[in-house]
């Protein structure tokens, strides 16, 4: 998911108002070997598979943890009246949840119950042109890591008291002199030396160092519609014309090791919520979890998967179509990548109940959703990939593969998936995914319409098992039966 998605759930919310008055190094087996393993852990966050909207800093969109499974199971909805992209699980294994209301469009950071999903404290946050904190992420001392309307990054912590649970502030770093006016912060991830880096939507890229409050920064020139990846010594950005391969000074400042330009097609895609890449740089291997970085670009009619070397300057080390069972393909998605396997979810199509503000007419005007799945193993000598399967699941979900249980975990969609379906008639179902074959292993029926809708976000599983997954009012608790 993007951070022009938020825009999108601002914009879908007020349609919704109506409607509704919301880490080990772990591996798995799989086909051509093994699925891991994790990328290093980060020490700035929680432990790998919960800290990040995409499980980790490397943006793998992997899991260590085994999901409720194949099996019958149970589940229970919290409503938040909310859109709920990131959910976010520290060492005391309470949820964390950051949310925008349908009324009043109001950033909102949740704490829930592990055992029941009950909200036990919520905390209002101020709201600007574009809410940055879409890509929050939880740090090693289970603080919410954050940046709000008014361009601070915030650390919010929770913490009890006589009267239970409450949400607050615990520490806020101005990064507004940084930020050119009328630009907003869209994406943030931790280094590895205690900065902070950040990307706004006008392409400046930054470190913040929150104990100094020194900030230093470079600009691209180029829109940012995505969040950004970190591993020791590089950050990953992708802006609407390429990818860029980051490290910085001594003083913080950052600095280009690469830029490798994309094709970026003709326009905005349907399914899609701007020009360019739909995906955050995800880094992956089958060595360190490091050793490649991967995005998609917005090719037409099928866009394509390009994987790089870090180390090997920006030339690709494979360019292969994607999801060509289909007549046209793109994603709003991050992949999952992991050992040598990349996974590629198809939204071309996918019915957003509303488009940022601006966005750009899509080129064709419509489009049917197919949904669909494809996975792309790197060669052995790593010198090219290979196509291993399509599958025409339809996910409505951003999937993510554990590596505890070697199962890919999505929510689907049946029955009518056009924007007014999609609101009332749409039917939303849990399932699993083998990542060996692309079959669909279970189906679980949630619900219709715009309570089970999740929007393409993604699911966080617990250590427990259970499987936290937003939608578009609120967040939905699955567990093994």
């Amino acid at each position: 998911m993007r951070p022009r998605t938020q825009r999108a759930i601002r914009t879908a919310l007020t349609l919704a108002a109506a409607a509704v008055l919301c880490t080990p190094a772990t591996t798995a087996q799989g086909a051509g070997g093994t699925f891991g393993p994790l990328p290093p852990a980060n020490p700035a966050t929680a432990a790998n598979g919960t800290a990040t909207m995409h499980g980790d800093s490397a943006s793998s969109d992997t899991t260590p943890y085994p999901g409720p499974g194949s099996g019958a199971v149970n589940w229970s909805r919290t409503a938040l009246a909310s859109a709920c992209p990131t959910v976010v699980i520290g060492s005391d294994h309470r949820p964390v949840v950051l949310c925008t209301t349908i009324f009043g469009q109001t950033p909102t950071v949740h704490l829930l119950d592990p055992g029941t999903g009950a909200d036990l404290a919520s905390l209002a946050l101020p709201k600007g042109s574009l809410f940055g904190g879409v890509y929050a992420y939880l740090d090693n001392t289970d603080a919410l890591v954050l940046v709000d309307g008014g361009n601070n990054l915030l650390r919010i912590g929770h913490h009890t008291t006589a009267d239970g649970w409450k949400l607050a502030v615990d520490q806020t770093t101005p990064l507004g002199a940084a930020v050119p006016a009328g630009d907003n912060i869209v994406g943030l991830s931790p280094g590895w030396n205690g900065r902070v880096w950040f990307a706004t939507g006008g392409g400046t890229i930054g470190t913040v160092d929150t104990t100094t409050g020194t900030v230093r920064t470079l600009n691209t020139g180029e829109g940012v519609q995505n969040s950004i990846s970190t591993v020791p010594g590089h950050t990953a950005v992708a802006t609407d014309h390429a990818l860029y391969l980051l490290t910085e000074t001594p003083d913080g400042t950052p600095t280009v090791e690469w830029r490798a330009p994309y094709d970026r097609g003709p326009g905005r895609k349907p399914g899609q919520l701007s020009w360019g890449t739909g995906a955050t740089p995800s880094f992956f291997g089958p060595g360190t979890g490091t050793e490649y970085v991967t995005i998609t670009d917005n090719a037409a009619p099928h866009e394509n998967l390009l994987v790089y070397r870090v180390a090997g300057g920006p030339n690709p080390v494979c360019t292969t179509p994607v999801l060509t069972q289909f007549p046209a393909s793109g994603t709003e998605d991050a992949v999952i990548a992991s050992g040598r396997s990349v996974f590629v979810t198809n939204t071309y199509g996918y019915p957003y109940p509303a488009l940022p503000a601006g966005a750009p007419a899509s080129v064709p005007a419509s489009a049917g959703f197919d949904g669909g799945l494809s996975r792309v193993d790197l060669d052995a000598d790593g010198n090219g990939c290979h196509p291993v399967w399509n599958s025409n699941v339809k996910s409505a979900a951003l999937p993510r593969l554990s590596l505890g249980d070697g199962k890919i975990y999505t929510f689907t969609v049946s029955g009518p998936t056009g924007s007014a379906g999609a609101q009332t008639f749409a039917s939303y179902s849990y399932a699993t995914v083998d990542p060996e074959t692309g079959a669909q292993l279970s189906s679980s029926w949630i619900g219709l319409g715009l309570l089970y809708n999740p929007l393409q976000m993604t699911g966080t599983t617990g250590a427990d098992g259970t499987l936290y997954q937003g939608t578009e009012t609120g967040v939905i608790r699955v567990t093994r039966r």
